[in-house]
Formats: structure tokens, sequence, C-alpha cells
């Protein structure tokens, strides 16, 4: 696994978050669930390494 700063932009409503979390096997896990507008699926994510 390895650690990521993730930018997270919602293409809805335009809010955007930036969460660190692990990286293992292309998979993000941040704990981000959903957006304030609930929106889920319809997201720009961008990874930075620490």
């Amino acid at each position: 696994m390895t650690r990521i700063k993730v930018l997270i932009r919602c293409r809805v409503c335009g809010e955007k978050y930036i969460l660190r979390g692990r990286k293992d096997n292309g998979v993000y896990d941040t704990g981000f669930k959903m957006c304030i507008c609930d929106n889920c699926d319809d997201l720009d994510i961008e990874e930075h390494p620490i």
C-alpha cells in the first residue's frame, strides 16, 4: 500500500475535498463516501504523492 493525498472534486456542485489515504492495487482508500449534495459517482479524482 502506498500513502497518497487525493483531491476529489464534485462535478455536480463543485465542492472539493483533500484527503489522505492509501492506494492498493489501483483502489483508493480514503474513507470518502459521497459529496454533501448526495453525489457519489460523478467525481474528478486527482492523486498526489505525500
